[in-house]
């Protein structure tokens, strides 16, 4: 069951195609509007073009460096892939244990950059829970811009420059994740039907990665609302990039939700959604991301690739 490196890329954005709270049709329509947008470049501005948006729909998913025909035997996973983790990477080699791909979940390098395109999707999310489709992407578009804008003096690059200079492979799956975890627990809550706050969290608890987070203080919150609150309609917020606007949270509101789940919530979204009475769990950020990776990393691994997790990644195998 020998697998390489573009094989498990390839695997990477169709399990997350398969997730996709836009459902099949919008990622369909998506990677079309793509293909005109590149057919009508002029042909240097093609040369430009990230060719991979013709068939990926996620810009944070990508192959940041190494032979994308290389076998894979042993994966190093890791929540956030820094040059301290290619070090890792790298010693492990020393030690008699190589690492033939480092995967991160949160991107880098041109993933990175390019992160502000993955926010569309939450447009369609918050369609799905109610907010009109013309009200959603006017919302999204300011935030979207002020995403584009704050990633624009970041050194993307230095972890993927240390992987080259080693000559170690390295990649990200980033809203590939993101959307596994989501989809999990909407329908678990949903299944579930919470009647209060306390009994979501009773719930998020069950589930071995925020279990384990808690015993570090990292595990699921309330921190908005109380425990004894009704649940009411419930939004998994876990996908499309990074926080969407804090505006939107009226709209929510106004269309009936509830209460929020989230990894994280800034201070400034916090305010808002309290402004507009909404219940708010957070079930903890690396905690969600490994419950995303673990959810696609059990499929590689079935193929025989040993996976080492590092950097905050809570692994668990579900079968």
């Amino acid at each position: 069951m020998d697998v390489n490196i573009s094989e498990i890329y390839e695997y990477l954005v169709k399990k997350g195609m398969e997730k996709d709270p836009r459902g099949a049709d919008e990622v369909r329509a998506s990677l079309e509007r793509e293909k005109r947008k590149f057919d009508e470049l002029k042909e240097e501005e093609q040369q430009e073009f990230d060719r991979d948006r013709l068939t990926n729909p996620y810009a944070d998913t990508r192959i940041l460096c190494g032979d994308h025909e290389k076998e894979v035997k042993c994966l190093l996973a890791g929540i956030d892939i820094e040059v301290g983790e290619v070090l890792l990477a790298d010693r492990l080699g020393e030690k008699g244990k190589p690492v033939d791909l480092i995967l991160a979940h949160h991107p880098e390098g041109k993933a990175l950059a390019d992160l502000h395109y993955v926010m569309h999707l939450q447009e369609d999310l918050l369609a799905r829970f109610g907010v009109p489709i013309n009200v959603a992407e006017a919302l999204m578009s300011s935030r979207i811009s002020e995403v584009k804008r704050g990633l624009m003096p970041v050194n993307h690059n230095r972890a993927i420059d240390a992987a080259k200079i080693l000559g170690l492979a390295m990649a990200c799956s980033h809203t590939v994740a993101d959307n596994q975890v989501t989809a999990y627990l909407q329908d678990l809550i949903e299944h579930e039907n919470p009647r209060t706050v306390g009994d979501m969290i009773k719930i998020l608890k069950d589930i071995p990665e925020y279990a384990e987070a808690s015993k570090y203080g990292a595990g699921p919150e309330v921190i908005l609302g109380s425990k004894g609150n009704r649940a009411g309609k419930v939004l998994v917020d876990m996908t499309g990039g990074t926080s969407g606007s804090e505006k939107s949270y009226a709209k929510l509101s106004q269309a009936g939700v509830g209460t929020i789940v989230g990894m994280h919530m800034s201070d400034k979204h916090r305010k808002e959604a309290e402004k507009n009475h909404l219940n708010v769990v957070i079930a903890g950020h690396i905690a969600s991301d490994s419950v995303g990776m673990n959810m696609l990393l059990d499929g590689i691994e079935n193929r025989g690739v040993e996976i080492i997790p590092c950097s905050g990644f809570i692994r668990y195998r579900r079968g």
